[in-house]
């Protein structure tokens, strides 16, 4: 099994929500590639890089998959990406 990488890319946004919204925006747009998991997907300020703040739910759900919504959403967990 290959060694898991974390790339980190900063970038500017206008406050935490609009970062998370970034961020997810990002993976979601890369999650066709099998070597990216978007569900892992964190935002962090970049003097703070240590705390790290989750994007998506990511809970386990039936059959392996796992909760794709915005982590703290409402409602049920989804297992797939709403367009």
């Amino acid at each position: 099994m290959s060694a898991r990488w974390v790339a980190h890319l900063p970038f500017t946004a206008a406050d935490f929500p609009a970062a998370q919204y970034f961020a997810g925006t990002l993976a979601r747009s890369l999650s066709f590639l099998s070597e990216v998991d978007p569900g892992e997907t964190t935002v962090s300020v970049e003097d703070a890089q240590g705390v790290r703040h989750r994007v998506f739910c990511d809970l386990p759900l039936d059959g392996g998959r796992r909760c794709v919504r915005r982590v703290e959403h409402d409602g049920d967990c989804a297992a797939r990406w709403c367009r």
